[in-house]
């Protein structure tokens, strides 16, 4: 059976993809959803009908996250159809005030867990196959005050781009997906005090996953929604970095 692997699937973004995963997948049988709180993906499994749903809880920020799910891969040999890799973390603050733990802990979850996941998730993918990658518009630019939350972002970016080249022979699609600010836990969780955040035009969650899912359907690498961030990834493109730092802070 055709199994859907999504990290971060207990809210926001994550829960989403599980929600909607059966409108543009719907050969994907089985969902492995991983998430460090069991009981808010409990919470919604009714809804998910039709679907086997096996929860994964783990703590990605954790190296023996990595292992347990490349030994819950070997034992079950599944056929991976799609990877959300969607896990993420982020805090606002100077890096100087910012406990260090807090950053560590993104760059583990962001950088560390999202190409762990993926490595061990690969041998278990064929011809077909997609994997999503959630970024963010903090990716396009250096953001002060958000400064290792857009760092690990734009690795993603990166990451995504040259694993999409990889992949290309074995035609396993890659799409990363670079929304602005959206209405989940994200923001309260990671503490975000920023007027600028306030001026920001918000996302719609279902509306991001939704086309996400789509762009990965048809095979395209960047998805941004919303013409307001769409022009701000060109704008990134031509103007030097140097300029856009301070107008993108945090």
């Amino acid at each position: 059976m055709k199994i859907a692997v999504i990290s971060g699937a207990s809210s926001g973004l994550g829960r989403e993809f599980a929600l909607q995963c059966k409108k543009y997948f719907p050969e994907i049988g089985e969902y492995w959803l991983i998430a460090r709180r069991k009981e808010k993906i409990d919470a919604y499994a009714g809804e998910l009908k039709g679907i086997t749903v096996r929860v994964l809880p783990y703590d990605l920020a954790k190296d023996e996250s990595y292992a347990a799910l490349a030994r819950e891969y070997a034992e079950r040999k599944p056929e991976i159809a799609l990877l959300v890799n969607n896990a993420g973390l982020g805090y606002w603050g100077a890096v100087e005030q910012l406990p260090v733990e807090k950053q560590i802990n993104s760059v583990d979850v962001n950088v560390k867990a999202l190409s762990a996941v993926t490595a061990v998730s690969l041998p278990y993918m064929g011809a077909g196959a997609r994997i999503v990658f959630v970024s963010s518009i903090a990716s396009f630019v250096p953001n002060a005050y958000m400064t290792v939350y857009s760092a690990t972002k734009a690795y993603v970016t990166s990451y995504a781009r040259a694993l999409r080249y990889e992949l290309k022979g074995k035609k396993i699609g890659v799409t990363v997906v670079c929304p602005g600010p959206m209405d989940t836990e994200f923001i309260a969780a990671g503490g975000v005090k920023s007027k600028t955040f306030e001026k920001l035009p918000y996302c719609n969650v279902k509306k991001v996953v939704s086309g996400t899912l789509k762009a990965a359907k048809r095979g395209k690498f960047i998805y941004t929604n919303k013409a307001f961030y769409k022009f701000y990834r060109v704008l990134a493109k031509i103007l030097p970095a140097a300029w856009l730092v301070p107008a993108a802070k945090t």
